[in-house]
């Protein structure tokens, strides 16, 4: 299963927020360099996550982003399941551009078992909080690269 660029970048975010020092805000700008991608895709997903009341927002002097005790507890696999949607993993439908529905889609057992295996995806992902992932040897070189200079 291939994830969507926003989940991978909101589970980086909050991976990155759940290693960050005491009294260490990044801001949302300094997350995108750090992770090498566009501001403007950090800030939608920061936006979605600060929504979920995974993170913390601060603007000005002495602001930037905080990652809340509920966004440290968070299971991965809620999180992956709430940024992918809980769609098909296939369009039998035609909506997503092929124009007509799939001829086999009244007698076909791959949508049920496609479906079952992004289940059993998502379910092995359950048990697993932020903080888990963030963990060493993570952690360390998540720090490492937030202070890398950018070129």
């Amino acid at each position: 299963m291939r994830l969507l660029r926003s989940t991978d970048l909101a589970l980086r975010v909050l991976m990155r927020l759940a290693v960050a020092t005491e009294g260490s805000h990044p801001t949302t700008r300094d997350v995108a360099e750090a992770m090498g991608v566009p501001y403007t895709h950090a800030a939608k997903v920061v936006a979605e996550l600060r929504h979920m009341d995974l993170l913390t927002a601060r603007r000005g002097r002495g602001g930037g982003l905080t990652l809340t005790e509920r966004g440290r507890k968070a299971s991965v696999g809620a999180l992956v399941r709430a940024f992918e949607g809980e769609g098909d993993v296939v369009d039998c439908e035609g909506a997503a551009g092929m124009g007509t529905p799939c001829p086999l889609r009244s007698a076909c057992r791959l949508r049920g078992a496609l479906r079952r295996a992004q289940e059993a995806f998502f379910a092995s992902l359950d048990p697993l909080t932020v903080s888990d992932i963030a963990a060493g040897p993570t952690g360390p070189l998540l720090l490492e690269i937030s202070r890398s200079p950018r070129p």
